[in-house]
């Protein structure tokens, strides 16, 4: 049974529209900006570049986990939820995706709904967040 208040689920949606690749590249550099700051207090992200590294796969899987955003993708607006239900990811598939996109090669490879191969791996998808 669905609830009427709640959006359908992206995967069942047929007006699904995902959010611009600006957005998504927007949340990532403001994200990556806030990992720079942080690894400050532990590390030399300039000599040690696994640091800022670190904290944006801890970050994702935080963040993502329990809130379904990130700082940047709060300030842009999107967000990112289950592919199937629409709902949070939890923090292991928000590790596994912050993981794989820090690979960088599986975000270039995406479906046809913006889809990059670390969404797919974590049954994500990025949404336009709800306005409040």
């Amino acid at each position: 049974m669905t609830n009427p208040h709640l959006p359908a689920a992206p995967a069942t949606d047929p007006t699904f529209t995902a959010p611009t690749l600006g957005r998504r590249f927007g949340a990532l550099i403001i994200d990556w900006v806030l990992c720079l700051l942080v690894s400050n207090f532990f590390a030399d992200p300039v000599r040690d570049g696994w640091a800022p590294v670190l904290v944006l796969v801890l970050v994702y899987g935080i963040f993502l986990g329990l809130f379904a955003q990130t700082p940047g993708m709060y300030i842009t607006k999107i967000r990112c939820v289950n592919w199937h239900d629409g709902g949070r990811i939890g923090v292991l598939r928000g590790l596994i995706r912050g993981l794989l996109l820090a690979l960088v090669v599986p975000a270039l490879i995406m479906d046809e709904h913006r889809r990059g191969l670390h969404d797919r791996v974590a049954g994500s998808v990025i949404v336009d967040a709800p306005r409040s």
